[in-house]
């Protein structure tokens, strides 16, 4: 159906992340929307609470009426779900959260995408960033909150639309990746791993994905490839564009260089062919978030915005929630926020944190959440990533009769193995129980970083209201 015949759109699981901020699009494009969830609490409600968008609770049959003119239907429903069938039924017309963004919002844009399986919410934000500080007004919609929006998602009013790329299923019609619904002219690809083992048997059928997407890339556009992933090779030799690296690694087409820790900023320099561009400070702490400044920086760049712009634009970037966020300090005890719920991630995270807080004991507290992490996929490698910590706790695995017993994460086993290469470690299924430890233990200059992909039972404040 023609966008402009359409008014009135009904969404169903309306308060997921990208259908919440979706629809927020499609109301500031001046259609009618409403929609249906099981789901319904902040933030994600009260973003289409503030934007004047109605939910109704549950799934039910008669919510769905002739006079719709389009459905689109997110990938946490399935074809059993109630208001499915009478769509069906009524032989409305229904599109995939990613095929409505590339119908509604895409077309006639340059669309810049940021892929791959680390980072890719922090670099489409940063991204974003630059591009609005630079006049350009982009449209983008993002897995993460952003600061200097406060929100997750913009109208377009520039060239540019940018999207958070999801390697993850598209509906219960449309198997394949999202990220294949838009139509890159130009992205970013900040690595390869295996993760979402409920959908993806391995990481050559992870990488199946990526070379289908790359082979998207508009021929006159371009790719930027993380230098040192040693799994994307293979993957970006399919792609019919100018395909550039970066990273710190000399080869790099992008080097990061002089790379440093100064007065509460990262500082590096950029080297691209016989150019020296920067300095540039970013206020965000950790390696892996220079090398995601790094590529947001040379993809705007290659986009036509100047050395100057990015100079002025990063310092005052905010950051995006959830993502090393500091949610508060008491009796001299710091409480960091972060979705990591991947072993690099986590690593990641943690190299990050002992960096900015050098001499302070560290505290990793993880909440196994993710479909892939609460199975025991990553059983070998977990006690590894939390190597920097002093001391860690592992809760209990969220829902885990979701997952067959023989195919679930052994918190036990990582933690025996933690405390076998001679560091604390506790696994402590209850958040109530998780909190008295910590606050037995805890002493002033403590940093807690709590790791998960969901709420983890709001730990965060009574943590913070226990210390």
């Amino acid at each position: 159906m023609n966008p402009k015949k359409i008014k009135t759109i009904y969404m169903l699981a309306i308060c997921g992340t990208g259908m919440a901020s979706l629809a927020g699009l499609l109301k500031q494009a001046h259609y009618e929307v409403t929609g249906s969830d099981t789901n319904i609490y902040p933030p994600m409600s009260t973003l289409l609470e503030k934007v004047g968008i109605a939910i109704k609770p549950g799934y039910r049959k008669e919510n769905i009426t002739r006079d719709i003119d389009l459905v689109i239907i997110g990938n946490a429903v399935s074809k059993t779900n109630e208001e499915v069938m009478a769509v069906q039924a009524l032989g409305l017309d229904y599109i995939s959260l990613p095929q409505a963004l590339a119908r509604f919002f895409l077309e006639g844009k340059k669309s810049l995408v940021v892929t791959g399986t680390h980072g890719k919410t922090t670099t489409a934000s940063l991204l974003s960033w630059v591009f609005q500080s630079a006049g350009q007004h982009p449209g983008f919609m993002v897995g993460g909150w952003l600061k200097n929006f406060d929100t997750n998602h913009q109208y377009p009013q520039g060239d540019y639309f940018i999207t958070e790329g999801d390697e993850y299923d598209t509906a219960f019609f449309d198997k394949g990746p999202k990220f294949l619904h838009y139509q890159p002219h130009a992205a970013i690809l900040t690595g390869i791993e295996f993760d979402h083992a409920d959908i993806f048997r391995d990481l050559d059928h992870i990488k199946s994905a990526f070379r289908d997407f790359v082979k998207l890339i508009d021929p006159k556009g371009f790719l930027l490839v993380a230098h040192a992933d040693e799994n994307t090779g293979e993957v970006v030799s399919h792609a019919a564009c100018e395909v550039e690296t970066y990273g710190f690694h000399e080869g790099a087409d992008w080097r990061i260089d002089n790379h440093r820790w100064e007065e509460g900023h990262a500082v590096f320099m950029l080297r691209h062919g016989d150019a020296e561009l920067g300095p540039f400070r970013l206020p965000m702490i950790g390696r892996h978030n220079v090398l995601n400044a790094s590529a947001a920086v040379a993809m705007a760049l290659k986009c036509g915005l100047t050395e100057d712009q990015m100079t002025s634009a990063l310092p005052q970037f905010q950051g995006v929630k959830r993502r090393q966020e500091t949610v508060g300090e008491k009796n001299g005890v710091l409480v960091l926020d972060d979705f990591a719920h991947h072993p690099t991630a986590i690593h990641l995270t943690l190299e990050g944190v002992k960096a900015a807080w050098p001499g302070h004991r560290v505290w990793a507290v993880f909440e196994p959440r993710s479909a892939t992490c609460k199975r025991n996929t990553f059983q070998d490698r977990l006690a590894e990533s939390f190597r920097l910590a002093d001391r860690t706790i592992l809760a209990g695995l969220f829902a885990p009769e979701k997952i067959p017993a023989a195919e679930r994460l052994d918190p036990e086993q990582v933690v025996a193995e933690i405390k076998a290469q001679g560091r604390e470690a506790w696994h402590i299924p209850a958040v109530d129980k998780i909190i008295e430890t910590i606050v037995a233990h805890q002493q002033p200059g403590d940093v807690v970083l709590i790791m998960s992909s969901g709420g983890f039972g709001g730990i965060h404040q009574k943590l913070l209201e226990r210390l």
